[in-house]
């Protein structure tokens, strides 16, 4: 008696139409999303932002006067926009991501109208004798100014914006004698939260 010939492997069932419409639309969507948002924000490079302020703040709490409280925190913040402007560079490269135009050139421009008016009311609050104001200013612009760039970009960003301007309402309303400690929660410990959590997870 012959043997049985072997059964051959039933081919898959074909998808149907509505499974191939929705993965169409997964694809379309990610690929859009990634046209509009620029992803090259610095990750390591927040995290040696947050140190750099980290290491200010004691600093600018030993600090005799006034001038010399504010010269410790401006040099601190141009080395660390320093850090983070060469780490986003390097990322636009690596990731093949324009600064001059694009989502990228949307991100840099959230940011400079509230830079510009940082360092104008700077000026502006140090002249008139409120210096005891910039803590809660800085940190309020600064976030104002993340948040706008988050729009264009990853979501931690946002978060991140929004978590600066939470502290700088609350310089505020706290006792000049905390702005010192709450720059430092602030532009350190955001900053370094925030890298890692970037650094980590690039694309969220």
């Amino acid at each position: 008696m012959p043997a049985p010939e072997r059964l051959r492997a039933l081919p898959p069932p074909p998808r149907s139409l509505a499974d191939r419409a929705i993965d169409d639309v997964r694809f379309i969507r990610g690929t859009m999303e990634r046209a509009v948002s620029f992803t090259a924000v610095p990750g390591w490079g927040g995290v040696l932002m947050g140190a750099v302020a980290l290491f200010a703040a004691p600093l600018a709490a030993r600090a005799e006067t006034t001038r010399g409280w504010l010269f410790v925190w401006i040099g601190g913040a141009l080395l660390a926009l320093l850090i983070g402007a060469s780490n986003l560079a390097q990322k636009a490269r690596a990731q093949r991501e324009s600064l001059l135009r694009g989502p990228g050139w949307r991100f840099a421009m959230s940011l400079a109208p509230a830079f510009f008016a940082g360092a104008c009311l700077t000026w502006v609050l140090y002249a008139a004798g409120h210096a005891s104001a910039l803590p809660g200013m800085w940190l309020l612009l600064y976030g104002v100014g993340v948040t706008a760039a988050g729009t264009f970009s990853i979501k931690p960003v946002s978060m991140m914006g929004l978590s600066f301007m939470a502290l700088g309402v609350l310089a505020f309303v706290l006792s000049p004698t905390f702005g010192n400690t709450l720059m430092a929660l602030g532009f350190g410990g955001l900053h370094v939260l925030f890298g890692l959590w970037i650094a980590r997870h690039p694309h969220d």
